[in-house]
């Protein structure tokens, strides 16, 4: 069996995502998850993006090169990042939400760890609320989540962006992380969130060397709880500078290499700022898997 099939098993019911009016069966490579970043201190592309306008047409862009979903965010969760304000982060947010909810035809995902912003860009036409926090920062996100039938992506940060880079540590990354994703499980399917809403993240880079970082990236398998669904967001990330010497907008090579890393690992959602050249490898890497060409002029 090769590696496409075995790992993307199309039936596997435990790693159906449903969020909305959606349901993800796994396929034969992951979907990606194009990044809209309004704002003006993300690592990578703080201030490209920060006009409504200029966002909106970088996600229509991102829908238009294979996007199958978009993560839409208005405050930067880069290590030591300044938090903003409530209204600041619906000020960015909102208004290309509505935008992009009424001209791409993929569902929209908010970047937030704030419960009100959360619910309004639900109301506004996102469909899916990723917390870097673990819905752990705001008492009020669980709640919010529970009272919609939203997506939620649930990632692993060991700190919050001011701190989590201060030397930290592990016995065990893989496991620990595990851990945290068991017990949210338990903790939001109690709080009245179905399991089937729910994907976790591993949080590269959020309270990670680069060593751990490599762990959790190469033992995909043993993260899995209850057999959710993974995102892995890694695009640019530092961890690539240890490994290749590079600075962030010569990572683009080295996304890849890992982003094939995971599809071979099964992984579904890869997060990352370049969905075109993403989509072309996932591809071309299926291609050579399956030995078959899917798509043709």
């Amino acid at each position: 069996m090769s590696i496409v099939a075995k790992k993307h098993n199309a039936g596997n019911e435990a790693a159906i995502w449903k969020f909305g009016s959606e349901c993800w069966f796994p396929e034969t490579m992951p979907r990606i998850m194009g990044i809209v970043n309004v704002t003006p201190d993300s690592f990578s592309d703080g201030g490209r993006y920060l006009g409504t306008a200029a966002a909106v047409a970088h996600g229509q862009q991102l829908a238009a090169d294979g996007a199958a979903v978009l993560d839409i965010g208005g405050e930067s969760t880069r290590p030591g990042a300044t938090p903003v304000s409530e209204e600041e982060e619906l000020r960015r947010v909102i208004p290309v939400i509505t935008a992009l909810a009424s001209s791409v035809q993929i569902p929209l995902s908010i970047d937030t760890m704030k419960a009100r912003v959360a619910r309004e860009a639900l109301q506004a036409g996102a469909t899916i609320v990723n917390d870097v926090s673990g819905l752990l920062a705001d008492p009020m996100m669980e709640s919010v989540c529970a009272e919609s039938d939203c997506g939620v992506i649930v990632m692993h940060m060991k700190g919050m962006p001011q701190t989590m880079q201060f030397d930290p540590h592990y016995d065990d990354v893989v496991a620990e992380v595990r851990s945290f994703f068991e017990s949210r499980l338990r903790d939001l399917t109690a709080a009245g969130i179905a399991a089937e809403r729910i994907m976790f993240d591993p949080g590269i880079g959020f309270g990670k060397t680069a060593g751990h970082n490599l762990q959790l990236l190469s033992h995909v398998a043993e993260l899995r709880a209850g057999l959710r669904p993974l995102l892995i967001g890694h695009s640019r990330k530092k961890f690539l500078k240890k490994l290749l010497g590079r600075e962030v907008d010569e990572r683009s090579s080295g996304t890849l290499g890992v982003a094939l890393a995971l599809a071979a690992q099964g992984v579904e959602l890869i997060r990352v700022h370049d969905v075109a050249s993403l989509q072309d490898a996932l591809v071309a890497w299926r291609a050579v898997m399956t030995g078959k060409i899917e798509v043709t002029e």
